[in-house]
């Protein structure tokens, strides 16, 4: 394992020198590239520090007690020496997850998009209380949310809205959402008090950089449009909404939540950029997943992940068989338990994948 934490370390040595290189600082593409990686790469070197340290003490430790010359040393030296053997095992596990080739694309910001599914004006309702979730999640990580288009129900909450989350490795954390949400409750509109069962779908789709993806404008078609309210009535005079189209794909995006269009083709610009990236994506995710078989990750979006099930205040996440009785709290924003949870089964089946390398 030193041996490869060397390599790590070598690398990181000619990482800091690059990214004071004027030429790299001119280069935004590949300066914004190279500081990802030493970001990553410290996290490693750090690590290996505290490997070496360990290890240097066991090997301290081993000696003295070998030599046995000195009772109270000894006695000092078999302390030191459990104590870092008790720390190494984990500090292992922890490396070996971070020698692991990481998915560039858990860094980036992301569009969310949750739309009603099955179930008419309930499942509008449920759509509304999982944006407020998520919204509510992304507030206690300290990420910033942006609505970028919506489009409200008739008795509250939203046939769909789109939402733009900017933080810290947003994707690698909210990707695990994506998926087909259920619900199952007495809704507002039921007089009979009978439970429904109704959906909504959520998708996670990583922000698209300039660079990432290069769109020829010829291929978009541009419609600007009154800002729309409840019931599609218009609630602005000015042509300041935006709809893009692009053509040789029939994709769709849209910006009306900003009061200039300037600002709103920027965004809907954005949202195209992201929509044509997560294409490639997908198919990429679905060849990984006919590879590996990944409980987490199967690559079909259509997939049911989740039911919320109000008459026993219980989440069901179906990849993992997790239910916990805690539903108040989690649609009220505590959704990191279950992202926990899955994460840990990723980072299990990638050490599964990586035991060769080890």
């Amino acid at each position: 394992m030193l041996d490869k934490l060397n390599i790590v370390k070598q690398r990181f040595d000619e990482v800091s020198d690059l990214i004071i290189q004027p030429d790299i600082i001119a280069d935004q593409k590949k300066y914004v590239t190279l500081n990802k990686e030493y970001k990553d790469l410290k996290t490693l070197v750090d690590k290996r520090e505290v490997y070496v340290n360990l290890t240097n003490n066991i090997a301290e430790a081993e000696e003295i007690i070998a030599d046995g010359s000195d009772p109270e040393m000894v006695e000092m030296a078999k302390i030191q020496m459990d104590e870092a053997k008790e720390a190494l095992p984990k500090l292992e596990e922890e490396i070996k997850l971070l020698l692991i080739p990481k998915d560039p694309e858990d860094e980036k910001d992301v569009v969310m998009e949750i739309r009603a599914g099955t179930g008419g004006d309930e499942a509008s309702i449920f759509a509304g209380d999982l944006y407020r979730m998520y919204a509510k999640y992304c507030e206690s990580k300290g990420w910033k949310t942006n609505i970028i288009d919506l489009n409200e129900g008739t008795s509250g909450g939203y046939k769909e809205i789109h939402f733009e989350v900017n933080g810290e490795d947003v994707y690698g954390t909210l990707k695990f959402e994506a998926g087909v949400h259920r619900v199952q409750r007495v809704p507002q509109t039921e007089t009979q008090g009978r439970v429904h069962t109704s959906a909504a779908t959520v998708m996670v789709i990583p922000e698209a950089e300039d660079f990432d993806v290069q769109i020829d404008p010829k291929d978009v078609r541009i419609d600007y449009f009154c800002s729309s309210g409840p019931g599609g009535q218009s609630v602005n005079t000015t042509y300041s909404a935006v709809r893009l189209t692009h053509v040789p794909t029939g994709l769709v995006a849209q910006c009306q939540d900003q009061k200039s269009q300037h600002k709103n083709k920027e965004k809907a610009f954005k949202v195209l950029r992201s929509r044509l990236y997560d294409l490639e994506l997908a198919k990429k995710q679905e060849a990984d997943a006919a590879k590996r078989n990944s409980q987490v990750s199967s690559g079909d979006r259509s997939a049911k992940i989740r039911t919320y099930n109000y008459p026993q205040g219980r989440v069901t996440d179906h990849r993992i068989g997790l239910t916990l009785y805690d539903l108040q709290n989690i649609i009220n924003g505590d959704v990191q338990k279950i992202i926990d949870e899955l994460m840990l089964v990723e980072n299990t089946e990638k050490l599964k994948e990586a035991s060769e390398i080890f």
